[in-house]
């Protein structure tokens, strides 16, 4: 009989167990899975019967560009080695079925690139530059086919755009195989899963599922992936240049809660910084306020000296011109006595003229009021030429954002005040912020990029949105016209409106949100 204190322990570390892996599981971000899954493509092997296309067998893809394609070697295997089959792609986001090519082939490490026939636009998936190949989640995405068959798929059902499965599971660890690199894990892949990504938890790519591990149903299941050691020298040996992203996979509600923390932290230092700035002026108020009462003394003293040296010579030119008079020299008696008269008018005038104490106290606070616009000049808001624009560099903020495919290089920005960048893109100016939201035609990706002067803090935040979605935000991006630099105030305050229509169809949190400071380029 076991003991029950060995069952309890038993029992506790499978509940622990389970936890953890919940845990980490939930760590994983579904909108970036699913923005992942957009570019993913099943790949048919299709035969010609009689003009009538018919499916030979199919695997899975994703996309490295556009029109660019990775999958297993073995999966487009027989279509290399028989002329008479075909390569079809169908996407798993809308789109038509279209024919590849094989344009790159390597069995020893089971890769392969295929380039679409005509331009399909895929979403590229991004590669994970540093990728933990011993633990962690991971998520396989693919079309397995029995799956297919549990739906009852048709022939015709498969050329149909579908979305992949995916399907969790965690890494067991790097375990290279005879020929090549692999990594092993235990996100579940069938027969037909071939080639499609293996994804961290921010939609990137850290492996290609190839094969599987034999199992008669009483072992575990372990499958294998290519791994980016072999993937990436085999793109950079076709000429593709992929989209790597090596930085740390973060959510945004880590980020969020971060950005709170570091909020409550400014705020407490802000209250510090304001109370030492209160002693800071009252020191200098009483400072400021001796040096101008001994100044003013000072001053008073010297007009009251001059004053009276004033007044002798006016005294003195009177006496002359007195004894000029009474000897009959009427010319020199006229110039002493203009030399008195002024002496005397200036002597009155400084002494009207001389500061009083009362004057203190505005001196003080001009002195001040200078002092405190020349402190906010250095820490405030960007300081724009009289018509003209500021030129700063933008540097991200690796520690505040979250980037899984976005280029991290700096930017230069050049801002005006009437919200015009880069002399080209003008800003709407909604509830006292500046954005601009990007829509482009060739990419299922929405940008809202937004500048704070006060701050210098530039923002990208970008959503990877499906067909539909993306169909609906560029039907309202084509309702309004957006204005050029130079526009006037009222179009301005219109862009920002207009652009609310947009904000309104997106999705609550962005898939990347990238923080730049900006600072005066040199």
């Amino acid at each position: 009989m076991v003991p029950f204190r060995f069952l309890r322990r038993v029992l506790a570390a499978l509940v622990g167990l389970a936890l953890l892996q919940t845990a980490s599981s939930a760590n994983a971000d579904p909108a970036d899975i699913d923005a992942a899954s957009r570019g993913v493509v099943r790949v048919i092997i299709i035969g010609d019967d009689n003009g009538g296309a018919y499916p030979v067998s199919h695997g899975t893809g994703f996309a490295v560009t556009p029109e660019r394609i990775v999958t297993n070697a073995h999966v487009v295997e027989e279509a290399r080695a028989d002329r008479d089959l075909s390569i079809a792609i169908v996407p798993s986001d809308g789109g038509k079925v279209v024919y590849g090519k094989i344009t790159a082939f390597s069995p020893r490490n089971d890769l392969a690139l295929l380039a679409t026939t005509v331009p399909l636009k895929l979403p590229p998936l991004t590669i994970s530059g540093t990728p933990d190949t011993e633990s962690g989640p991971v998520t396989s995405v693919g079309y397995p086919m029995n799956v297919d068959r549990a739906q009852g798929l048709g022939v015709n059902d498969i050329f149909r755009a579908q979305p992949p499965v995916k399907s969790r599971g965690f890494l067991s660890g790097a375990r290279p195989t005879r020929d090549f690199d692999t990594l092993l894990h235990t996100a579940p892949i069938g027969k037909g899963s071939s080639g499609g990504p293996l994804l961290d938890n921010c939609g990137r790519v850290v492996g290609v599922n190839s094969f599987g591990a034999e199992s008669d149903g009483t072992d575990s299941e372990f499958y294998f992936a290519v791994s980016t050691r072999e993937l990436l020298p085999f793109l950079r040996d076709s000429g593709i240049t992929a989209q790597v992203n090596g930085l740390p996979c973060r959510s945004l509600a880590e980020l969020d809660a971060a950005e709170r923390a570091r909020a409550e932290r400014e705020k407490l230092v802000a209250i510090q910084q304001q109370q030492e700035r209160a002693a800071r002026v009252a020191a200098r108020s009483e400072e400021v306020q001796r040096e101008q009462e001994f100044a003013i003394i000072e001053e008073r003293e010297n007009a009251m000296m001059l004053t009276f040296l004033l007044l002798v010579c006016g005294v003195a030119g009177g006496f002359i011109a007195w004894r000029e008079r009474e000897e009959g020299k009427i010319g020199p008696m006229k110039i002493a006595a203009g030399a008195a008269a002024v002496a005397l008018a200036v002597a009155l005038f400084t002494w009207l003229s001389r500061p009083s104490f009362g004057d203190v106290e505005d001196r003080v606070a001009a002195i001040l009021d200078k002092e405190a616009k020349a402190e906010t000049g250095k820490q405030g808001a960007v300081a724009i030429p009289a018509g003209g624009a500021a030129r700063l560099v933008c540097v991200v903020n690796v520690d505040r954002s979250r980037i899984t495919s976005i280029a991290t290089d700096d930017i230069p920005f050049t801002w005006t005040e009437q919200g015009c960048v880069n002399g080209r893109t003008q800003y709407g100016l909604r509830d006292g912020k500046w954005s601009r939201i990007l829509v482009p035609n060739d990419e299922a990706a929405v940008s809202v990029n937004s500048f704070d002067p006060a701050t210098r803090e530039y923002r990208v935040e970008r959503y990877l949105l499906a067909h539909d979605a993306m169909e609906a935000v560029r039907k309202a991006r084509s309702e309004f016209d957006a204005p050029q630099c130079g526009a006037s105030q009222t179009d301005i305050a219109a862009l920002g409106n207009n652009q609310s229509a947009i904000t309104a169809l997106l999705p609550a949190q962005p898939n990347e949100r990238v923080i730049y400071d900006c600072h005066p380029a040199q």
